[in-house]
């Protein structure tokens, strides 16, 4: 305890540039932590082809679910949340949304189908601009789907998400 105070009377002797200068290189480097983890997710995953887009995807118009690909990026720093990227045929970004996370960690079915690999499927809910859509990850691999399953919808339902 006396240590902190001493480091206290210490940062206050500092003159007052020296503590704006300190002030600014911990607001650089929140700002860097902050603003780097977009360039770092913990995951990326494409929506599979035979997937239907999520219902808060708006196609610009002229463009079909053929002439665009989504992307979903995973972040776990600072918060968790989903990141979706919507690009033409050409890779131009036409969008980008940000989800909530509905629950922690994905859910999965008591009983789930046969020929899954252990753990799979699992399932996320996402919120993007209030609609909620569900997830799905069939297996280890850099693919998602959007599920209108309705034991996965009950399944979230019971979780409280």
């Amino acid at each position: 305890m006396i240590e902190v105070i001493k480091r206290i009377n210490r940062y206050l002797l500092l003159g007052a540039h020296r503590r704006l200068l300190l002030g600014v290189i911990f607001t650089i480097s929140g700002l860097a932590i902050l603003k780097g983890c977009e360039y770092f997710p913990e995951s990326t995953f494409e929506l599979a082809s035979e997937s239907r887009l999520p219902k808060w995807v708006t196609l610009p118009p002229g463009l079909t679910q053929a002439n665009v690909s989504l992307t979903m990026n995973y972040y776990a720093v600072p918060w968790s949340h989903a990141q979706f990227i919507l690009r033409d045929e050409r890779g131009h970004i036409l969008k980008k949304e940000n989800g909530r996370m509905r629950c922690g960690v994905p859910a999965e079915l008591k009983n789930p189908s046969q020929g899954f690999p252990p753990g799979y499927p699992a399932y996320q809910a996402i919120t993007v601009n209030g609609i909620t859509e569900i997830i799905e990850h069939r297996k280890m691999e850099p693919i998602f789907y959007v599920t209108d399953d309705i034991a996965v919808w009950k399944r979230y339902e019971l979780m409280g998400c």
